[in-house]
């Protein structure tokens, strides 16, 4: 199998290992937890923005699309749901501390980049067959992980989802936040 195949249909779980480790050096402390929660909030934020317009598409295990979407964040920063993972991710490292946090944020950063990469380079090549021009010229107009400052302009009139669908289709991804934070808490007990 494709590492890269591999690395796309466990993305859900690849991270266990990390968060395993980030639990058991998890120190918590109050200033850190703060800036944690802060994180992890504009992380669920991107992520929220990105399923209004890509929705329930992107719990998919199979890679491609049925049609390039382009439109809301997507016109800004093509992997958002990739960059709401890591500042999510970011925030986890802060929130559960360390007796070395920059450590733990390196480690962490180096993991998501790696998988990342192989996943973004799997489904670029995907999009590129099925989509053509098109997706060559949304590749030169919009950048894979560091979000344009103005949205690109397109064609891509789609109508965002509303805040309970797009809820219902997060739902899992803020049950294992809140899931990762309580045992964070509850470590720092013992």
């Amino acid at each position: 199998m494709d590492l890269r195949q591999f690395f796309f249909k466990n993305r859900s779980y690849t991270p266990v290992p990390l968060v395993l480790i980030l639990i058991y050096y998890a120190r918590p402390q109050p200033t850190g937890m703060l800036w944690g929660l802060a994180f992890i909030l504009i992380g669920e934020l991107i992520r929220f923005l990105a399923n209004r317009y890509a929705g329930s598409a992107t719990r998919t295990m199979k890679v491609g699309a049925a049609k390039l979407c382009t439109a809301g964040i997507f016109a800004r920063v093509r992997n958002p749901l990739y960059l709401g993972n890591m500042v999510i991710y970011t925030g986890v490292v802060f929130f559960a501390g360390a007796p070395s946090v920059l450590l733990m944020l390196a480690i962490t950063w180096a993991f998501f980049i790696t998988q990342y990469t192989l996943i973004i380079s799997l489904e670029e090549e995907t999009l590129a067959a099925k989509f053509g021009p098109e997706y060559h010229t949304y590749c030169t107009n919009v950048p894979r992980l560091v979000p344009r400052l103005q949205p690109w302009a397109n064609d891509d009139n789609r109508r965002p989802r509303n805040f309970k669908a797009t809820l219902k289709i997060e739902k899992r991804t803020l049950q294992n936040i809140g899931l990762i934070l309580v045992i964070i808490l509850i470590r720092s007990l013992f």
